[in-house]
């Protein structure tokens, strides 16, 4: 089954290795994504984030351009296996010539700085899908938690502080431009903004269902998932454990793990609330840790498995495996 996967943090990996010294790249490496366990996985898609943090980065747009240049020598070095896209009719070429594709994303759009003209810089180098921030406030907006210190992920959800008025004028360009806005990390009275000021599907890349996860507010709520099930928006399932489940009491050693059957079990929560068309995959592959049954990206199968032994049809699989997400890069893609 074809995989299009929204998220992972593989080029990071690989520039810290490499600034290391270490001679590893994107065909064949030890992190969970590589072109080699893409193929096995029979991957169709994979997005591949430049991620920032700007509280560890002194120049975070040096920084990310630095990433992006990682980027495009990996895949120049691989063109055999993998194209670059920056159109939906890129995808269908690549798929033609038996390449798997590659869609470049930010994840934190504070390496802006707020400016258009940045926004507008990088998507003239490709970059086609972009989260509006991090786990920091920045110009255009506020994280999932008040309280940083859980990772944006547990607290107090925020309903008060929305976007800013410069994060208003990054949705209404990046729609112009044909970038996909990325709600991953938002937080909740941003996330209705996107909503209030947008035309477009946009996705949460990398999110699953809050009322499974009591207190993660990474993951949305029922009336986040109705609402972009409404709007032909898609949230791909992220495979990190603390995002998938809540452990029993005295089961504390479960936070860390992942499982296909909980990945399954998110899913069949947002199919009822939200409808099949705005399930998709977010791997978070290379950012996240615990014990991982899915170890790498050659893995898909045994979610696939998963799925259909819980009942999912073929051509729901087909949908969140990759379906979904498509449609939305058709539509908004130019």
């Amino acid at each position: 089954m074809k995989v299009a996967d929204m998220h992972c943090d593989t080029i990071a990996e690989i520039y810290y290795a490499q600034s290391r010294g270490e001679d590893v790249g994107i065909r064949r490496n030890q992190f969970h994504v590589d072109l080699k366990k893409m193929a096995k996985g029979d991957y169709g898609i994979q997005n591949f984030a430049l991620f920032t943090s700007i509280a560890r980065e002194e120049r975070p747009f040096e920084y990310t351009m630095n990433l992006l240049d990682v980027f495009y020598q990996e895949m120049e070095k691989n063109q055999d296996l993998i194209g670059v896209v920056r159109s939906y009719q890129d995808i269908e070429e690549n798929w033609k010539k038996g390449r798997m594709s590659a869609l470049l994303t930010i994840e934190e759009g504070a390496v802006c700085q707020g400016n258009l003209s940045f926004l507008r810089d990088f998507y003239r180098l490709g970059v086609r899908m972009m989260t509006l921030l991090w786990n920091h406030p920045n110009e255009l907006g506020y994280p999932s938690c008040r309280d940083t210190r859980g990772a944006g992920s547990i607290g107090i959800p925020d309903t008060e502080r929305g976007l800013t008025e410069t994060g208003i004028a990054f949705l209404e360009e990046m729609e112009r431009l044909g970038m996909i806005i990325d709600i991953s990390h938002l937080n909740d009275a941003g996330v209705w903004d996107v909503f209030k000021y947008t035309k477009k599907p946009f996705v949460a890349s990398h999110s699953n269902a809050r009322a499974l996860t009591d207190g993660c507010l990474r993951n949305l709520t029922d009336d986040m998932i109705r609402q972009m099930g409404e709007r032909g928006c898609v949230l791909g399932i992220n495979y990190y454990p603390p995002f998938l489940k809540v452990p029993e009491a005295g089961k504390e050693e479960e936070k860390m793990k992942s499982r296909v059957s909980d990945m399954v079990r998110h899913m069949k929560h947002i199919r009822q609330t939200g409808g099949i068309g705005c399930i998709g995959l977010g791997s978070d592959f290379d950012g996240i840790g615990g014990d991982l049954e899915m170890k790498s990206c050659a893995d898909l199968p045994l979610l696939e498995a998963e799925m259909r032994r819980q009942g999912f049809s073929e051509s729901e699989i087909e949908a969140v495996f990759h379906g979904n997400v498509l449609r939305v890069y058709r539509e908004v893609l130019l």
